[in-house]
């Protein structure tokens, strides 16, 4: 059995629009292109996917083993992206909310309608306005098991390590948010708030009024785990939960069975167990690549340095920020971490004290001696503050009656549109040079030996 996989996969959907900056729903014609395109390159077609409405699709990346690799297939398809988009007369619209009001269009799937009754046709429609990124950490061969969610003949070891991956993405929660905060309109207006987190995720707690403010075991942060059996059995709790929403709703349960509905399908929490043997990190805001690409670079390097160090994460009350004690990672206990971080994440997001010291102790350890430590300047401003996405676009489209009128929407998303294509092209010219100075020093490697 392989334990020590380290490789990693990455999703995210994006908004169709036209040149003006209206949303489109030729989301079946764009995929259609996509794939043909796909297909001519030997490319799995699967790597372009619909999302539920018609006016927002999905890229997947292969499983890669490193972030080069990811670096090369996620600029590969971003590529085929923009030029179905060029050909089709159309644009791709990459942050997290579309900023004005906007009636969705969904497609006709009884794995979609059982959703919009289960958890009600006005509250589902945040889902439709808002865009993700998911990142994928991958575990040990066979650890995972669709039916029962932890392979009753998996080893300790194996275990162990899935335990310890899953509690390191819980830790991260806060972080994701507060860094990849993206669009700070929906639905033309201002909150000054994580609007994807409030709109998608939602909380009774603090009356953010989201797709799953009522369901947070499906779609809330659950509870750190201390082994693999409790995480079953959270994983049971989460399944048995969503069809007893079903029944108080009048779903038939036949409706999610008949979908394919199964146990590792039942939620939708930040981060989750997937059937493809990964953990599933997907609270992060749609956002621009050079951001993207940073963001997984901080996940995927804490997560190389717990399975080379063979650390142990553990949550200890009192404790805000990460801290390292010998070859244990001591992190934010989960009321803290689901609580008052989690407010402040969302609300004053980076300006917070708080966050802060988190993010620090957070990019210290990810990017401790690591040759990948440059990504920082995507999250700090030259003065050494974190910056987000949003703050430039508040700043840049900035409002004093906390709502943004039709034209200045329609001139963000343009902007947005626009700075996607720039750092595409600057990325692949980026990657590829680098790629050449590599094979140039291997050359040279090669002829002195």
């Amino acid at each position: 059995m392989q334990l020590d996989n380290s490789r990693l996969g990455l999703e995210q959907e994006f908004f169709i629009v036209d040149t003006e900056g209206f949303l489109s729903n030729r989301a079946d014609e764009f995929l259609q292109l996509c794939h043909e395109i796909a297909e001519s390159q030997n490319r799995k077609t699967e790597c372009f996917a619909p999302e539920f409405v018609k006016s927002i699709i999905e890229i997947n990346t292969v499983p890669v083993n490193n972030l080069s690799e990811l670096t090369q297939e996620y600029l590969d398809l971003l590529q085929i992206l923009l030029k179905v988009a060029d050909r089709l007369d159309l644009r791709l619209y990459p942050l997290s909310t579309y900023p004005l009001y906007t009636t969705p269009v969904m497609r006709n799937k009884p794995n979609y309608h059982l959703q919009v009754r289960t958890v009600g046709e006005g509250r589902f429609d945040n889902a439709a306005k808002c865009t993700g990124t998911h990142v994928h950490l991958d575990l040990p061969d066979n650890v995972v098991d669709r039916k029962v969610g932890i392979a009753y003949n998996s080893s300790p070891e194996a275990r162990s390590l899935l335990v310890n991956i899953y509690n390191l993405a819980t830790a991260f929660d806060a972080a994701i948010i507060a860094l990849s905060r993206a669009c700070p309109f929906y639905d033309g207006k201002v909150a000054g708030k994580a609007m994807r987190t409030i709109h998608y995720r939602g909380s009774d707690r603090y009356a953010w009024q989201g797709v799953y403010t009522k369901m947070q075991t499906v779609g809330g942060l659950l509870p750190y785990v201390e082994t693999a059996e409790e995480l079953s059995e959270q994983l049971f709790n989460r399944y048995h939960c969503w069809l007893q929403a079903m029944d108080r709703a009048g779903v038939p349960r036949e409706m999610f069975l008949d979908s394919g509905g199964e146990l590792l399908t039942a939620g939708w929490n930040p981060i989750r167990l997937n059937s493809v043997g990964t953990v599933e990190l997907r609270g992060m805001d749609s956002n621009y690549p050079e951001l993207t690409l940073s963001l997984v670079a901080l996940v995927s390097e804490a997560a190389n340095r717990l399975r080379r160090e063979g650390l142990t994460v553990k949550p200890k009350k009192g404790i805000k920020t990460f801290k390292l004690q010998d070859n244990e990672l001591n992190v934010p206990d989960f009321d803290y971490l689901n609580g008052e971080l989690l407010y402040a994440a969302v609300t004053e997001g980076v300006n917070n004290a708080a966050v802060r010291d988190y993010l620090d102790s957070i990019v210290e350890f990810s990017f401790d001696r690591s040759e990948l430590s440059d990504r920082l300047a995507h999250f700090k401003t030259a003065l050494g503050e974190y910056t987000t996405t949003e703050a430039q676009l508040l700043n840049k489209f900035s409002t004093t009656t906390g709502e943004i009128d039709r034209e200045d929407g329609l001139a963000l998303v343009r902007y947005c549109c626009d700075r996607l294509e720039e750092e595409v092209d600057y990325l692949c010219s980026q990657h590829s040079a680098k790629n050449a100075l590599y094979s140039s020093l291997d050359e040279v490697g090669r002829e002195n030996s």
